[in-house]
């Protein structure tokens, strides 16, 4: 049997070689995020670790800068190829949600619903202003090199 590039026949397909090239962009990127992400901030926590320090800011910090650079990406370099390695791949494996989650479900374990609440609201608020903000600095300095 032999192996056919891209074909959706019996037997093994590969995907062609520009769409591998797409799958080890985000993988690559994928990996330098979630490298980057781990350095910067805590493992995954556990209920005592987290407690002990009160409020996640890694994970706010993390997902702030995060949200920031995609933003600022969009704006500035709409369509190009290293769309799926920075955005997908590296913003993708940098910033995370799920331990976002588990750090509001332990605070609430913990009977600081409080805390949590201002941990979600805080979190949403931040993300947001900051992919607005990377938004908008990208924009500011494609229409820079516009004019230029």
């Amino acid at each position: 049997m032999s192996a056919r590039v891209g074909s959706s026949g019996p037997g093994p397909s590969y995907p062609a070689p520009a769409r591998l090239v797409q799958y080890l962009a985000v993988g690559l990127g994928s990996a330098l995020g979630g490298i980057l992400r781990w350095l910067l901030s805590s493992p995954l926590p556990v209920a005592g670790q987290l407690m002990a320090s009160g409020f996640p800011w890694a994970t706010l910090g993390v997902n702030a800068s995060g949200s920031l650079l995609i933003g600022f990406y969009a704006a500035r370099w709409r369509g190009t190829r290293g769309q799926l390695f920075f955005m997908t791949g590296f913003c993708g494996g940098y910033t995370t949600f799920s331990v976002f989650s588990l750090e509001t479900v332990l605070l609430v374990q913990a009977g600081r619903a409080g805390l949590a609440a201002t941990y979600v609201l805080a979190s949403v608020i931040l993300w947001l202003a900051a992919a607005w903000t990377g938004y908008a600095i990208g924009r500011r300095g494609r229409r820079g090199r516009r004019g230029a």
